[in-house]
Parts: C-alpha cells; sequence; structure tokens
C-alpha cells in the first residue's frame, strides 16, 4: 500500500478536523481499582491475564457496536493494562491505546 501525498488526494476525498468533544476516562490498571469497576459496571468483562504477553491483564469492554447482549453480532474490544476506558456522548465505553489517546484528547482544567 503506497502512501498518498497529502495534496494528491483521490477525487471525492475530503480533510476532516475532529469536533472537540468533551469525554471522560479513566486508564485500565492492574490490579483493577474499585472505581473503574463501579464506573464502566456492566460494560466490563472480568479482568483476566493479557494473551498479548506484553501486558499483565485484559479486560473486554462492551461497546455501542457489541448490540444488544446475546446479539450475534459480537465484536471484541480489549483493552490491555495502561489503556484508556472512555466514555462517549452516549454513555458509550470503549478502549484507547495509551499512544493514540495522548495524541487525540488533553486534560480540561475544572477550575
Amino acid at each position: 500500500m503506497s502512501v498518498i501525498e497529502i495534496d494528491k488526494l483521490p477525487p471525492g476525498v475530503g480533510e476532516f478536523v475532529k469536533k472537540p468533544v468533551r469525554v471522560r476516562a479513566m486508564q485500565f490498571t492492574y490490579p483493577t481499582s474499585q472505581e473503574l469497576i463501579d464506573w464502566v459496571g456492566a460494560n466490563m468483562g472480568t479482568p483476566m491475564k493479557a494473551k498479548d504477553g506484553k501486558s499483565k491483564a485484559q479486560v473486554r469492554i462492551l461497546t455501542l457496536e457489541d448490540g444488544a447482549p446475546g446479539s450475534s453480532h459480537q465484536v471484541e474490544h480489549i483493552a490491555t493494562e495502561g489503556d484508556w476506558i472512555i466514555q462517549g456522548t452516549k454513555g458509550e465505553f470503549y478502549p484507547c491505546k495509551p499512544d493514540i489517546f495522548e495524541e487525540t484528547y488533553q486534560a480540561v482544567n475544572n477550575a
């Protein structure tokens, strides 16, 4: 796959800037804090040993993409230790890798 130069975008491809949207987030650590468990609630599975071998633990996060419980449309959204769990604008939760989180979000001063 080749990299397309920004000045040579294919017809119909536009450039966009993400709107400033305020979200809430908490970092997944192991052992998992009671605050995170209480906050995410039933949208978080049981933390278990990480399969990637780089982290101590991982946890499944149920998102809007998962559909209704028991749905045949199930997507695996896994947070590993250090990932951020974000609550979006519709109350949904989803994991985000730390480097992407730092690139995309900044803390809000609640003064």
